[in-house]
């Protein structure tokens, strides 16, 4: 098997206790003992009884902290006692694995098989495979696996067809059975609704799933095909699952929904298609919660989607976006909501590095006036251009909002949300650049005490200050687009900020003409190099044209203001 050591899979194991901390937590502690994981959420729910863990890390050490936390569940949970609102079949009732970097699905369903192996020989649990690891297609629905739940169990496990895929089919009283998989990431995400009846619920679950619900007559009874089985009445969202349940914790129902495929059907229309089917029921929707983990990608989507309901600029932060998200779908109505615990990247960051665009204004001042060579002209020239792109992109908005362009927004917001994205790569270079530095440092600390050692050092060198040359051309090429915003904005932009989009193209000139200078230095030695050459080439050009450009804004700007 090839290396794994820099891939990285999440597991979401579903543990049948949400009431008893401390049960819930030596679980866990099973978890962090693991190196190579890291144990980003603990979500329990008293009335589900259930408790979602998240944890992330690299397939073995992952594979290794999901066989000891599902072993300390099955000796502390007792699925005799076991209630809860939430169906289940196990003290561990799932356990899937996600792909995130570096790993394919297949190989994803290798380490689920070799989790499931263990489980079952070791820990004497019985295991099912789903999802992309189910052993036949009946057995790929979760659903249909724990259909009769842990209640059903005994039974079940004798007849043929429902043979576990690891472990004795013998049934495990204490423990129940272990549901293990692989699958693509899966947005646990629950809607409220302002009714305490879970047939009411139900029904609007039914309308919005893809399952649907059964065909029934006039009567209501069920009608069924030429074989026998029910027929089905499809729902309206693909890759939507979905049951209504009271939960006696809020004092309301919910639409508890799997929503499996966030590209097909995403979060925000799962919200709303609930609440249009909840409004032809005479409910109402009074806010939703999230269930784990959610990609911040979701979430982003979201915010543009409600903005774009109102008609007002996208081109806001990210952190705007979110905050937008959070209050349009009521995710703060049953507790607060806090993006960093919550989003999936958010808690995947180093928040131990020390990151520039982190700084105050003034400490970025004092870092750069020190002795220490970075950060230099070319972070300050990135940082020059993250705010010429930044002026553009407020004279955006302010134009997209301004009282009688009404019919105008639209073209405002997209130059906003283009400018937003300018933004955003510009503050990744601001701090790249300093760590391109630190890449020849690195290169030159590298030993040279022999032929091999000193050959490796020379490509060490070269490789780094390639890299070097790269990233402030990557600002230069970024700097240099954003001249075309601030054009616009001075052109066609509101009025009374034309200054500011004058001075945003000065901000664009300033770092084109800074990273142009970096570039050229840094490829003092390499300028014949068939990777540098047209770089050069290109920054030539860039910088040259910069010139022109920011006299066409000045130009611009100094006859709007007379």
């Amino acid at each position: 098997m090839r290396d794994f050591s820099n891939s990285i899979i999440e597991c979401v194991p579903n543990f049948s206790e949400g009431c008893d901390m401390n049960i819930i937590r030596q679980i866990t502690d099973e978890i962090e003992k693991v190196e190579g994981v890291r144990l980003l959420d603990v979500d329990p729910g008293k009335a589900t009884n259930r408790t979602v863990v998240t944890f992330v890390g690299n397939p073995h050490a992952v594979v290794e902290a999901a066989f000891r936390a599902i072993s300390m569940a099955g000796e502390l949970i007792d699925m005799r006692a076991h209630t809860g609102e939430h169906p289940r079949m196990g003290a561990t009732d799932v356990c899937p694995l996600i792909p995130i970097s570096g790993i394919t699905m297949e190989e994803t369903v290798a380490f689920a098989q070799m989790l499931g192996k263990r489980v079952g020989e070791e820990a004497g649990i019985p295991v099912y495979l789903y999802e992309y690891a189910a052993s036949a297609d009946y057995r790929r629905n979760l659903a249909d696996i724990r259909s009769g739940e842990y209640e059903g169990l005994a039974t079940k496990i004798l007849k043929p067809e429902w043979k576990p895929d690891y472990g004795t089919a013998t049934f495990n009283a204490q423990s129940g059975a272990t549901v293990i998989g692989a699958r693509d990431f899966l947005i646990a995400y629950n809607v409220n609704l302002n009714t305490t009846s879970t047939r009411r619920a139900n029904a609007v679950a039914f309308d919005i799933r893809e399952k649907g619900r059964q065909k029934t007559d006039e009567k209501g009874k069920a009608i069924k095909d030429e074989s026998g089985e029910p027929v089905w009445v499809p729902g309206l969202l693909k890759n939507v699952k979905a049951i209504g349940w009271y939960i006696e914790e809020y004092g309301i129902a919910q639409i508890s929904i799997n929503l499996t495929n966030m590209n097909t059907t995403p979060l925000h229309v799962v919200f709303d298609t609930a609440c249009e089917r909840a409004a032809a029921r005479g409910m109402r929707v009074t806010g939703s919660e999230l269930v784990g983990l959610v990609p911040l990608q979701a979430m982003i989507e979201a915010g543009k989607y409600f903005l774009l309901k109102q008609q007002r600029s996208i081109g806001v932060s990210e952190a705007e976006l979110v905050r937008i998200a959070v209050k349009s779908l009521g995710l703060d109505e049953l507790g607060s909501f806090d993006p960093q615990k919550k989003i999936i990247e958010y808690r995947l960051q180093d928040t131990s590095a020390k990151k520039l665009v982190d700084m105050t204004i003034t400490k970025f001042a004092e870092e750069t006036a020190s002795e220490s060579p970075a950060p230099g002209g070319g972070s300050v020239s990135a940082y020059c251009g993250v705010l010429g792109a930044a002026l553009g992109t407020m004279v955006a908005n302010l134009s997209s909002h301004k009282k009688g362009w009404d019919s105008r927004w639209e073209e405002f917001s997209n130059h906003a949300a283009a400018g937003q994205a300018l933004i955003k790569e510009l503050l990744y270079l601001v701090d790249e650049d300093t760590n391109a530095f630190n890449k020849i440092l690195n290169a030159f600390g590298m030993p040279k005490s022999n032929d091999e050692e000193k050959a490796a050092r020379k490509a060490a060198i070269q490789e780094a200050t390639i890299y070097a040359i790269k990233i402030p051309f990557r600002t230069m090429e970024l700097a240099f687009q954003s001249f075309d915003l601030a054009i616009q904005m001075a052109a066609k932009g509101n009025p009374n900020s034309v200054s500011d989009a004058g001075v945003g193209a000065l901000c664009a000139r300033a770092a084109v003409k800074g990273c142009y200078l970096n570039v050229m230095i840094n490829a003092r030695d390499l300028k014949e190099h068939p990777e540098v050459q047209p770089l050069l080439q290109r920054a030539e050009e860039m910088n040259a044209a910069a010139d022109t450009k920011e006299k066409e804004a000045w130009d611009i700007v100094l006859a709007a203001m007379k």
